[in-house]
């Protein structure tokens, strides 16, 4: 297939720039084949039963761009891509020079880094105070809201690019599907018999760039740490024994699902995966997936294509542009149910 197939008219007015006023006061498109069910995603109990398990992936966004210069004088900005231990990470770096093995950087004014090599389109830094990645980043960074969110963040940003259930600090973009859910929520589909399970992926900045190639086999996918606990993995092994369905709260967590998967089922709970999952995909672990709306021409709009298929995608997306869904990561939600057996 061609990475055109996945193109759609979006206008523009249709972007969430911000978050609803109300965490959850969403809307949800259910669609199951051709059918679709345009609901709030307050309903979402309706369409779950007792036994059926929500995976979520409890990743926490980071403040992962920081500003900074070069021993030049050069500016310099980092958008921390993987915290790989207390004191070193791997980064995107934008300068009128990339920085050479051995540079000197100075973050905040404050903060030493020196950057080690390069790896790919990535530089790895080590930060030479004694303060850790990840504090000087909650003193000194900026929250990486994606490039399509034109205002700068700000403290509710801070709140609601962030879901209710993140602990664990790594992403660099938020799990966005997990973005609707309220603790009122949660406790009315737990009361219901509806369980809850947890994961682990760090969303990298890999996620917004855009597709080179045209040819969508051509396309190699970033990689991505995650972990999946041995209670998770029990959990859903138990779901599908007693007949109930594994529903994934985002693309995030279904990749991480399937990629655990590919040498058996959930045989691999830690690791790096660059899965890329297009139409034709044997979907071994995720029943049903909850998820955003995404951008033209991405690997996301693929997953959702190959998860109910081409045409049915296709379809679902012209709908909610002619009903004005609002997309993206502050956008309103589908529910999607697995496209049949051929």
């Amino acid at each position: 297939m061609q990475v055109a197939d996945f193109d759609y008219h979006l206008p523009e007015s249709l972007i969430a720039q911000f978050p609803p006023e109300v965490r959850g006061a969403s809307r949800l498109l259910h669609i199951d084949g051709l059918t679709r069910q345009d609901s709030h995603f307050r309903q979402l109990p309706q369409f779950l039963r007792a036994g059926d398990v929500l995976i979520f992936n409890d990743t926490k966004v980071i403040k992962a761009r920081v500003f900074g210069k070069k021993d030049s004088g050069g500016a310099i900005e980092a958008l921390i891509e993987r915290v790989l231990d207390e004191h070193t990470a791997l980064a995107h770096i934008r300068s009128s020079k990339a920085p050479k093995p051995g540079a000197k950087l100075i973050f905040a004014d404050r903060w030493p880094a020196t950057m080690i090599e390069r790896k790919d389109d990535l530089f790895k830094l080590r930060f030479d105070g004694d303060e850790s990645v990840l504090d000087i980043l909650e003193q000194a960074g900026q929250l990486p809201l994606p490039p399509y969110i034109t205002h700068t963040p700000d403290e509710e940003d801070a709140k609601r690019y962030q879901t209710i259930y993140a602990r664990d600090p790594g992403a660099v973009a938020a799990p966005t599907a997990g973005l609707h859910f309220t603790p009122e929520l949660l406790a009315e589909l737990h009361a219901m018999g509806v369980k809850t399970g947890y994961l682990t992926l760090h969303v990298g900045a890999g996620t917004f760039q855009p597709i080179r190639v045209d040819d969508v086999s051509e396309h190699v996918m970033h990689f991505e740490r995650y972990s999946i606990p041995a209670a998770t993995v029990t959990l859903i092994e138990a779901t599908k024994s007693a007949g109930g369905r594994v529903i994934a709260v985002g693309t995030t967590s279904l990749r991480a699902l399937e990629a655990a998967s590919q040498n058996g089922f959930l045989a691999e709970p830690i690791g790096d995966t660059n899965i890329f999952i297009t139409p034709g995909y044997q979907f071994k672990v995720v029943d049903r997936l909850i998820t955003n709306f995404h951008l033209p021409k991405s690997t996301l709009l693929m997953l959702v294509a190959a998860f109910v298929g081409f045409e049915t995608m296709q379809a679902a997306y012209q709908h909610a542009v002619e009903l004005e869904y609002r997309f993206f990561s502050y956008g309103d939600a589908m529910l999607l149910e697995p496209k049949a057996p051929a």
